[in-house]
């Protein structure tokens, strides 16, 4: 019965590090995955998606089972869906470009490169939360500065795709 109001705090962190941990590995998948376009390497990276989602499920069974939480379990849970948000778009990018027979570009490489290396940034400032919060925070802001250089490729990309009155009607005709 006392269980209930037991502190957990590292059983939270290690969830989130496990799953930050995953996602950095989905990530690196990613990167794989466009650099060959091997399906082996998509059903890896499908599967990575799966952990990542059990032990989401594990997280969220924890909270809805502790009274007291390390911090607010709403910032928990939040932290938790957006870990989770990044392998889903990553293993939902690749099924969709399978399905459609999308071949990656250079594009596509940097800003999955780019991804990886802040999903690496995520998976450390994690790591480092608990002891060191202030290190954690450089390893945080490490992931936004790469979060606006991926924003910054796709924007070349976009620039790119439109650049000649020859590739504006190519998508106009995908549009359609």
């Amino acid at each position: 019965m006392f269980g209930f109001f037991k502190r957990r705090e590292n059983v939270f962190h290690k969830l989130i590090e496990q799953q930050a941990s995953i996602t950095y590995e989905g990530l690196r998948l990613l990167v794989k995955y466009l650099e060959t376009q091997d399906s082996e390497i998509a059903e890896q990276l499908s599967l990575k998606e799966k952990e990542a989602d059990e032990v989401r499920r594990i997280l969220i069974e924890e909270l809805n089972h502790t009274f007291v939480t390390p911090f607010d379990r709403e910032d928990i849970f939040a932290l938790s869906r957006s870990i989770d948000d990044v392998i889903d778009y990553a293993d939902s990018t690749v099924g969709e470009m399978v399905i459609l027979k999308v071949q990656s570009t250079p594009y596509m490489l940097r800003i999955a490169s780019l991804l990886k290396d802040a999903a690496y940034e995520i998976w450390h400032a994690v790591q480092r939360l608990p002891k060191h919060p202030g290190v954690a925070i450089d390893h945080a802001q490490r992931a936004k500065a790469l979060e606006n250089r991926v924003e910054a490729v796709y924007r070349e990309a976009i620039a790119d795709l439109f650049s000649g009155p020859e590739d504006v009607h190519h998508v106009v005709e995908m549009l359609k």
